[in-house]
């Protein structure tokens, strides 16, 4: 008799939750495709990053944020929640 592996186990949660909440989220229509919004939210943080980084730059503000990888990639974050926030709102 075989018995279920430990990461199986663990796998399976994360697995039925996802699947639960992906039909929850909002969906766009761009060219008869449709997105989920997340990923809309995601690209618009990625590019709005894109933009406020030569700001820093140009304002010497970048050599004092040191691990550079971990400050765009929660500015990007940010960002993509204050698109979702202004666009996916419904309060």
């Amino acid at each position: 008799m075989r018995f279920p592996s430990i990461a199986g186990i663990r796998f399976a949660p994360l697995l039925a939750a996802a699947s639960l909440l992906a039909g929850c989220d909002p969906v766009i229509n761009i060219a008869g495709a449709n997105f989920p919004s997340w990923l809309f939210c995601a690209i618009c943080g990625a590019i709005a990053t894109a933009v406020i980084r030569p700001v820093f730059v140009a304002t010497r503000v970048e050599s004092y944020l040191w691990p550079l990888p971990i400050v765009y990639l929660s500015l990007t974050v940010l960002m993509g929640c204050v698109v979702w926030i202004i666009f996916f709102n419904r309060i």
